[in-house]
């Protein structure tokens, strides 16, 4: 995202705890900082784009220790929506305006501008930040009260678990049947009917059985499918469908695909099948 803003001309500074990103960060023209407050401190608009609930409150009461007032936050990560509230809670009191901006899409899905960013909280705020959200998605649309851009994220990635497990059933259905698996992609992955954009995508990958470099880790995705699974519990809502494919994402980890890409999901139904026979 730093890359991107510098490239349409932004003044860009940031801060990381691991130093090869703040070398990144420099090499590409920006300002590494010592710490989140000293971002803070110099930036007018701050984001932030994180792994984990705890890494969230540390950036918050790092921004919060930031003498410079009237700031505003696009918060863009993956997590609990009571820990998103309880950011904006905090920040609220240090007068920064926050905003729940999760993303759709993976850094690769950047470069290729198929990003969806979903964009909730005051409105004059979001309208404010949307010549900043349009650099890195073209798609960012404004989906109303803070905690509607994490829902509507929820639902994607809900959307793309499914959709994975059943490309790679799908495709596996056709090799084991003596189908060429590659003509098989070709023929449904672009069709208005039945492809979708993962089949595309992650079909590829299966097609060639290669899943590194990771366009999403596994390991990364067990988080969201946490995060997802107890959205669904807490609301009510029925899933039969994600509730099945979870144990798939699970099977891959405990297979060692913990760091290759979630189209590895594929190898995990194809020993299943060997196993079945």
């Amino acid at each position: 995202m730093a890359e991107a803003f510098l490239a349409a001309g932004y003044k860009v500074c940031g801060y990381d705890p691991l130093t090869a990103a703040a070398q990144r960060l420099k090499r590409a023209g920006g300002a590494p900082l010592a710490s989140a407050t000293e971002v803070a401190e110099r930036a007018d608009i701050l984001i932030t784009s994180l792994a984990s609930a705890a890494a969230l409150d540390d950036a918050v009461s790092a921004i919060c220790r930031s003498r410079k007032r009237r700031r505003l936050l696009v918060e863009m990560s993956t997590l609990p929506l009571a820990d998103k509230r309880r950011a904006r809670t905090r920040l609220a009191r240090a007068r920064i305006i926050a905003l729940d901006c999760p993303v759709s899409g993976t850094a690769v899905r950047l470069k290729e501008r198929t990003w969806t960013i979903f964009a909730s909280g005051a409105r004059a705020a979001c309208t404010r930040v949307k010549p900043v959200l349009t650099v890195l998605a073209d798609n960012a649309p404004y989906v109303g009260t803070y905690g509607n851009g994490t829902r509507m994220k929820f639902v994607a990635n809900h959307l793309v678990a499914i959709l994975n497990v059943a490309s790679a059933e799908a495709l596996l259905f056709g090799r084991r049947m003596g189908l060429d698996v590659r003509r098989v992609l070709e023929v449904f992955g672009p069709s208005p009917v039945v492809g979708t954009g993962v089949m595309r995508l992650r079909g590829d990958l299966m097609v060639k059985r290669r899943y590194r470099p990771a366009t999403m880790k596994i390991a990364v995705w067990q988080k969201d499918m946490r995060i997802i699974g107890d959205m669904a519990r807490a609301s009510g809502a029925a899933t039969p469908l994600f509730d099945a494919s979870a144990p798939v994402f699970t099977a891959a980890l405990r297979q060692g695909f913990g760091e290759a890409d979630t189209a590895s999901v594929y190898e995990v139904l194809d020993r299943k099948s060997l196993r079945s026979r």
